[in-house]
């Protein structure tokens, strides 16, 4: 079904073309907006140029060969051509984590001078980056400082609240749209951008709206180690998680997404946000402590979990164990912080014989761990002759696997789910030791 466009069509910057980024870009230009994506990587523009993502994201591909064709969406590594033919420009570079916690702005500090440098008219400079609290006041300082004349423009937050493999969705049918402005006029334009998605806009001083992101993912971050917590207690007590989690969730004011148990939270977001908050949070004066636990308990899961195989199989050098799913979560390629990389390196210091297979982040994976770990090309042949298999991220696939063909293949049938993806009785059943996580 065609999409509802914009009522006007702006001239559009997006700076950084990762995962934020190149999914902004494409849905605006989508939305009916003309779209320029820069970014520094010439290797990247020339793919991106000839139609090579540089990352899976479901329904990414079409709408950026779509809207490329269509001329709407264009690739460059000239940022000083993008910003002298655009009218809004969105910041979306990285914002790495420094080894304090601190994230690391010098990308924004950058971008910010080369737009300063390069201002020929009135533009909306907006922060799609997540960044600390009081950023947005350093990126108008620095581009007052080194602008070439007194040309007007506006800075302003619009955080993003896309999570990979449904980045797509997410733009198109967002919760709330949070801007963060200093003036009507930047509040206008921003209205106008997002006016076809019909959802809830937060307006908020540029100030609030930085600090709604890192709150919003530390939120969501103490949630899931609340119930990787409880989940500890239910091996304790011999209680089913599942049903616990089932039931908070059911509460209106608690809500069941993000109570699943299982190995842990990772990707590019919730380490560096978390850290970051309780960095920014100390800054200010306030010893966030919290955190600092709640990214504690995510650790000890992954802890748990090997120790369960290492019971379970009791000598793991020679054990061959199976991994099903690498990605930090389904429906992305993405290794950042995954939760199976540590899981894996403590199978490999055992000694163990790793073979994994992901349906996306083969290739990436193979960059990490090099040939310490073999790769197959399906399910079954990871199972083959394996002592333990592994589930790390649920990916839809494996919801209908045919697990009789799986235990002849397998040495020894034991299943370690690290993501509570199948039922223990249905898996006992069919002869497997099943191994859960708070089950």
């Amino acid at each position: 079904m065609e999409r509802k466009k914009v009522i006007k069509s702006y001239r559009i910057s997006v700076v950084g073309c990762g995962h934020v980024g190149l999914v902004t870009g494409a849905c605006f230009a989508e939305l009916g907006h003309k779209v320029i994506c820069v970014d520094n990587d010439q290797k990247k523009i020339k793919n991106l140029n000839n139609l090579r993502l540089p990352f899976y994201e479901p329904k990414l591909g079409e709408l950026v060969k779509k809207n490329f064709k269509n001329g709407r969406l264009k690739f460059s590594y000239s940022l000083a051509r993008a910003v002298r033919n655009s009218e809004i420009i969105f910041i979306a570079v990285g914002t790495p984590s420094n080894p304090d916690g601190s994230p690391d702005l010098s990308a924004i500090e950058n971008v910010s001078y080369q737009i300063a440098r390069n201002l020929n008219s009135y533009k909306l400079i907006v922060e799609k980056s997540t960044v600390p609290v009081q950023t947005g006041f350093k990126v108008k300082e620095t581009i007052i400082r080194f602008r070439k004349n007194n040309t007007l423009f506006d800075v302003a937050s619009n955080p993003e609240f896309l999570r990979e493999g449904s980045a797509v969705y997410d733009f198109f049918y967002p919760a709330r749209i949070v801007i963060g402005v200093e003036s009507k006029r930047a509040e206008k334009i921003l209205k106008e951008i997002y006016a076809p998605l019909k959802t809830k806009i937060i307006v908020a001083d540029i100030n609030t709206a930085e600090l709604i992101k890192h709150a919003s993912n530390s939120f969501l971050a103490t949630k899931i180690s609340f119930i990787n917590a409880v989940a500890r207690i239910c091996d304790l007590a011999g209680a089913d998680v599942k049903k616990v989690s089932e039931a908070v969730g059911l509460d209106p004011r608690i809500g069941g997404e993000f109570l699943n148990a299982g190995i842990g939270w990772g990707g590019s977001c919730f380490p560096k946000d978390l850290e970051a908050f309780r960095y920014i949070s100390k800054k200010l004066g306030y010893d966030f402590s919290l955190l600092e636990e709640v990214k504690r308990i995510n650790n000890e899961q992954k802890i748990c979990f090997v120790e369960k195989v290492k019971e379970s199989l009791w000598i793991l050098k020679d054990k061959k164990i199976a991994i099903l799913g690498l990605s930090f979560k389904p429906d992305t390629d993405d290794l950042r912080n995954a939760p199976s990389l540590d899981i894996v390196e403590s199978f490999l210091r055992e000694g163990a014989k790793i073979v994994a297979y992901d349906p996306q982040a083969r290739r990436e994976a193979k960059k990490i761990f090099g040939k310490r770990v073999s790769f197959a090309r399906d399910v079954y042949g990871a199972a083959k002759s394996a002592d333990c298999l592994c589930l790390l991220t649920e990916w839809e696939e494996f919801k209908n696997l045919d697990f009789i063909r799986i235990k002849k293949l397998m040495r020894v049938p034991i299943i370690a789910d690290g993501r509570n993806m199948f039922e223990r009785k249905d898996m006992e059943g069919l002869g497997f030791t099943y191994i859960g996580m708070g089950r």
